[in-house]
């Protein structure tokens, strides 16, 4: 019987270092259409090597009902956040707000130097944290992810305004 090889990493490279996990859940049939366009949209993405993003992998959480994510590691949550506020993704961020197309969103960060956080938008039933911790409305300081993960730096407006996503008459 031969010894386990363990190994392990150096991450003082990365002292800023975010790890986020995004998931998309199947919720309806016009939902795998929603999928597969967004398929070839977030290779190209990635394959652009935005800055900051490490790595990317994809991952199948299960087959049915059909709910598919993706783990990538960044620089640091500006890094992230650049990212995000621009296009194509706040391009795909403002369509599904409008419509999320027959699916369910998801997305977890976690920080090298502490904290975490995430939102759930039109998920069925909770997961990740949201089968332990109390579940909020992703509202007011919630609203942004630079907020629920209690970050300093510069509040950027965000990508939908949340007066134009939640009317204040509550429709």
């Amino acid at each position: 019987m031969s010894k386990v090889e363990r190994q392990t990493v150096d991450l003082s490279a990365f002292p800023d270092m975010v790890v986020i996990y995004l998931g998309m859940r199947v919720n309806a049939w016009t939902g795998l259409k929603t999928l597969i366009g967004l398929g070839p949209q977030i290779k190209g993405s990635v394959d652009a090597k935005p800055d900051g993003l490490l790595l990317h992998e994809n991952f199948i959480m299960s087959l049915f009902p059909v709910h598919v994510g993706m783990r990538q590691y960044w620089r640091d949550f500006d890094a992230l956040e650049s990212w995000a506020r621009s296009a194509p993704h706040r391009d795909w961020w403002q369509a599904f707000l409008r419509s999320s197309g027959g699916t369910g969103f998801w997305h977890e960060a976690y920080f090298m130097r502490g904290g975490m956080e995430a939102v759930y938008d039109d998920m069925p039933a909770p997961l990740g944290f949201g089968q332990f911790a109390p579940n909020l409305l992703a509202r007011g300081p919630m609203f942004s992810a630079r907020n629920r993960a209690k970050l300093a730096g510069e509040r950027r407006p965000p990508v939908v305004e949340e007066a134009t996503f939640y009317p204040a008459d509550g429709a």
